[in-house]
C-alpha cells in the first residue's frame, strides 16, 4: 500500500454513521488517513471516532447534513488542505414504478446523492487541490449504469452522481486531483434496504433471499481504500463491483 503523504493526510467520509461510510473511514484510518466523519446522526459517528482513536489511529467526528449548503460551507472553512474526499452519503427509498413513486422521495434521493455530493465538491475542492495530490471518491452505484423495474427514482439519482464524477474529471484535467467512481452492486449493510422499505425487515429481507454471500461493507471500503491508495499518477475512474452471484442488476443467482 502507498503510503500516505503528510500533506494529505486528511480524509473526508460523508454518511460515516453506518455502512459502507463507517467501514471506509475505519480503513481509511488503517491506511494512515487521518479521518472526519460527518453524517446526521452525531452519536454515531462519535462513537466511531471514538472506537478508531482507541485502536491507535486518528478519526474527528462532525455532525453535517450534505444538503445543508451553509451548513457544509462553514465545515469547509476548517481545512486549508485535505487528501481526500469520499462522497459517500445517499440511499434510496421506495420501489414503486414510474407511474404511482411518490415525487418527494425522487426529490429527497436526488437532494442527498447528487446536490449533497455536489455540496461537498465544490466546497473542499479547493482544499483538495492545495494539497497538491487531492482525491475526490464518488460512492455512486451499479444503478447509475443500468436500470431495473422499480428502481427509476434512485438510478436517476446515481445517474446523476455517475456524471458529476466523470464531468468533474473533465473540467479539472491537469489539476492535482484524481476523481474516482466506484460502482457497487448488491451489498447487503444494515440500513440501506431497511430504510429504502421504511423499516419492513420482511421486504428489506426478501432483496438478499437465497443470495449466498452480497457484498459486505468492508468489500466496499477496501475497494476504495485500494482505489485511494494507489500511486498519484494512477487514476481508477470506474471500478465496478458486484458479488459473484450477482450478473448484473436484473440477473441474480438464488439458491432457493
Amino acid at each position: 500500500m502507498t503510503a500516505v503523504a503528510s500533506a494529505s493526510r486528511i480524509a473526508v467520509v460523508t454518511g460515516a454513521s453506518s455502512g459502507i461510510g463507517a467501514a471506509t473511514a475505519r480503513q481509511l484510518a488503517a491506511a494512515g488517513y487521518r479521518v472526519v466523519l460527518t453524517a446526521r446522526r452525531k452519536d454515531r459517528i462519535e462513537a466511531l471516532a471514538e472506537e478508531i482513536n482507541a485502536a491507535g489511529h486518528q478519526a474527528t467526528a462532525y455532525a453535517l447534513d450534505v444538503t445543508d449548503r451553509a451548513a457544509v460551507d462553514e465545515f469547509a472553512t476548517a481545512f486549508r488542505t485535505i487528501g481526500v474526499l469520499v462522497n459517500n452519503a445517499g440511499g434510496a427509498l421506495g420501489a414503486d414504478p414510474v407511474a404511482t413513486a411518490d415525487p418527494a422521495d425522487w426529490r429527497q434521493m436526488y437532494e442527498v446523492n447528487v446536490i449533497g455530493t455536489l455540496n461537498l465538491t465544490q466546497a473542499l475542492l479547493p482544499a483538495l487541490t492545495a494539497s497538491g495530490d487531492g482525491t475526490v471518491v464518488v460512492l455512486s452505484s451499479t444503478a447509475g449504469h443500468s436500470t431495473y423495474e422499480g428502481g427509476a427514482g434512485y438510478v436517476a439519482a446515481k445517474n446523476g452522481a455517475r456524471v458529476l464524477a466523470e464531468t468533474l474529471r473533465l473540467e479539472i484535467v491537469g489539476q492535482p486531483v484524481r476523481v474516482i467512481e466506484v460502482a457497487p452492486g448488491m451489498v447487503r449493510t444494515e440500513e440501506f434496504a431497511t430504510t429504502r422499505f421504511r423499516g419492513d425487515e420482511e421486504k428489506a429481507a426478501k432483496v438478499y433471499e437465497g443470495v449466498a454471500e452480497p457484498l459486505t461493507a468492508d468489500d466496499v471500503a477496501e475497494t476504495v481504500t485500494w482505489a485511494v491508495t494507489r500511486p498519484s499518477h494512477v487514476n481508477i475512474d470506474l471500478l465496478v463491483v458486484r458479488p459473484r452471484a450477482q450478473a448484473s442488476n436484473s440477473k441474480v443467482h438464488r439458491e432457493l
